[in-house]
């Protein structure tokens, strides 16, 4: 399993650890030519020995001139373990194969298909430069870039950013580009083809591409000496491949639910389009600080989810703190989700059908904890552990046969652990 599939798990992750790159907090401001250097290593594993993560960042940050930053981000992840296929179990053992097409792995009766090849790897690099234009306003540029065996991606931004009302109000706008280049193994699949036995030749489509342009408009405010909020709108066009190459459907009995032993590979629309609402207030007690943040965001593919965040950082002393940190995400189904396909339906297919379960309905609760420590001559250490659980609809209406006897949707649960360490070169 590649990157195409590896994508959407970083993003769910993004979202069950609110920032999949957050670091430690930046260190103070640095004499022109020094270095702060943010660093941080996080750790995901979810539980029945599916997914593992492990990533590794380092920011790097300097003052080129007076108020004009150079920042560099060096990513580097690696993800082993077991993912959903999107086929369904059943009673009888299934046989599915493998992504590149020359072997075949079994996934026993009553358990959850899982491709057990599922290994990905990424390097990412993003650089941006903020630029003044004057004392009120600046200029912000960015670009990235990620690369993998399957999946390049290329991404270019600029953000403008002005300050009013006594520098208490802060309005910016921007917007970005991002082309991806997808060249699965083997070749992508063609749109609802069966999956062929080891050996045969598999309807492939070649290489694929998306293009994605994104806009964004924010405000932020001072309210009072103790109390800042922020406020965002963003807007994003996709257009392109946006198929996982590695996830099929089952084609069931139309009477017993059982598998007929076919399947075939999914099919999303060819563009997307989301919008985003995104408000965050904190406040500063005499000593403690109090984070609240909500996320809406909506696509015309049929999902809506819901994010609500709060972190409460308690001073335990003047070098040392406690941040738990609770967060509830909720989210409805894609217009297209399907947990399975009738054998009825393989003469007249539906015009768009995947089984993945993040495009399903479903909600998730993280709680976790973070300790952090000034260590004195601008070093910081913090480190923090998380656990995310994860429930959909095991049931849904729609079931019948042997799909009353298996769960649709399993629950999820992961641990999030994550070390960082800032100081000044």
């Amino acid at each position: 399993m590649s990157y195409s599939s590896s994508k959407k798990i970083r993003d769910s992750l993004s979202l069950a650890c609110c920032s999949l790159l957050q670091v430690a907090p930046e260190a103070s401001a640095t004499p022109i030519g020094d270095v702060s250097i943010d660093s941080a290593v996080l750790i995901y594993s979810e539980s029945d020995n599916r997914v593992s993560l492990i990533e590794p960042v380092v920011k790097l940050k300097t003052e080129l001139k007076e108020d004009q930053f150079l920042s560099v981000q060096l990513v580097f992840d690696a993800l082993t373990g077991a993912s959903p296929n999107g086929a369904q179990a059943s009673n009888v053992a299934q046989t599915f194969t493998s992504p590149s097409g020359v072997g075949e792995y079994t996934t026993p009766a009553n358990e959850l298909p899982l491709d057990s090849t599922f290994r990905d790897s990424r390097f990412a690099m993003a650089a941006t430069l903020e630029s003044p234009i004057d004392r009120l306003q600046k200029n912000i540029y960015s670009l990235s870039l990620s690369a993998e065996h399957d999946w390049n991606s290329l991404s270019a931004g600029y953000t403008y950013s002005k300050d009013l009302n006594l520098r208490n109000t802060t309005v910016m706008t921007g917007a970005s580009l991002t082309y991806d280049a997808i060249s699965p193994v083997g070749g992508a699949p063609v749109e609802f083809a069966q999956m062929l036995a080891p050996g045969f030749s598999q309807p492939k489509d070649g290489k694929k591409d998306r293009n994605t342009i994104d806009f964004i408009a924010g405000i932020s405010q001072v309210l009072n000496r103790s109390t800042i909020t922020q406020l965002n709108y963003s807007v994003s066009q996709s257009d392109g491949y946006h198929n996982d190459p590695y996830k099929i459907l089952s084609l069931l009995d139309d009477t017993s639910a059982l598998p007929t032993g076919n399947y075939l590979y999914e099919k999303r629309p060819d563009n997307r389009q989301r919008h985003i609402i995104y408000w965050k207030t904190a406040h500063h007690f005499t000593d403690d600080v109090i984070n609240i943040a909500y996320r809406y965001y909506q696509d015309d593919w049929g999902i809506v989810s819901h994010t609500a965040d709060l972190k409460y950082r308690y001073e335990l002393s003047a070098k040392s703190f406690l941040q738990p940190h609770i967060r509830f995400y909720s989210q409805t189904a894609a217009d297209f989700y399907r947990h399975s396909l009738l054998a009825s339906e393989a003469s007249a297919l539906p015009d768009f059908a995947s089984a993945d379960f993040r495009l399903g309905e479903f909600n998730s609760t993280t709680i976790g904890l973070k300790y952090g420590r000034e260590l004195g001559n601008n070093r910081h250490f913090s480190s923090r552990l998380e656990v995310m659980q994860q429930s959909g609809n095991s049931q849904p209406a729609d079931a019948f046969g042997e799909q009353l006897n298996q769960d649709l949707y399993p629950d999820l649960t992961a641990i999030i652990l994550q070390f960082s360490y800032s100081f000044i070169w």
